[in-house]
């Protein structure tokens, strides 16, 4: 039985376009998996610190020394990481703030990127990630377009993404970007071509 991690990050509790997209996503996810699970962590609705002192110092504790001090301020982040790595298949869904990810996906990011655990530095000083056999998915939605315009240049969303993923050892199978959410006229006909392009990806290639 596979698993679904499903992250959201988009502020709204009503009218989310990222978080409607990643409504059809997992309909399909599930009628490709009906018996999988589908884990769902909205992280405007959970709580989601950003990382402290006393966490990123536990973080380089030798696990021979670690204190109960320790482990406390390790919780939180060994539960988002223990969850990641039960996950087949990644989910998240991500709209534009200030040019890049909200704020709160960064935070979930920072609790999960760990040395030694999620990801290692080589003998040679290269990193490699630790979290393979995943595939991951990605929705993202921005206000104005963006692709092909001189706005493009300011999309570090996406590139971050790729990235960050890929710094994991996550492959990024597929990235749905809609585009004009501000504009009614432009956002109806660009989500009906992610929705294709959700429903093409799922036709492509077994998840």
């Amino acid at each position: 039985m596979k698993t679904l991690l499903r992250i959201d990050s988009s502020l709204r509790t009503e009218g989310s376009q990222s978080k409607t997209l990643a409504d059809f996503f997992v309909k399909q996810w599930k009628e490709v998996n009906p018996n999988g699970n589908v884990i769902h962590r909205d992280l405007t609705k959970q709580n989601m610190p950003h990382l402290s002192q006393e966490t990123v110092t536990a973080f380089y504790i030798p696990e021979n020394d670690i204190s109960e001090t320790h482990k406390t301020a390790l919780a939180f982040s060994n539960a988002l990481i223990a969850e990641l790595k039960s996950a087949d298949d990644i989910l998240i869904s991500s709209p534009l703030y200030n040019l890049n990810v909200p704020s709160k996906l960064k935070a979930y990011l920072d609790h999960v990127i760990r040395s030694g655990v999620t990801f290692k530095v080589d003998t040679d000083g290269s990193y490699v990630g630790l979290l393979k056999d995943k595939s991951a998915y990605a929705i993202t939605t921005k206000g104005a377009v963006y692709k092909g315009t001189p706005m493009e240049s300011l999309d570090f969303q996406e590139p971050y993404l790729k990235t960050i993923l890929g710094f994991l050892g996550i492959e990024l199978k597929a990235l749905f970007s809609l585009e004009g959410t501000a504009h009614p006229d432009i956002s109806e006909n660009n989500l009906k071509i992610q929705q294709d392009n959700i429903l093409n990806t799922f036709k492509s290639f077994a998840l």
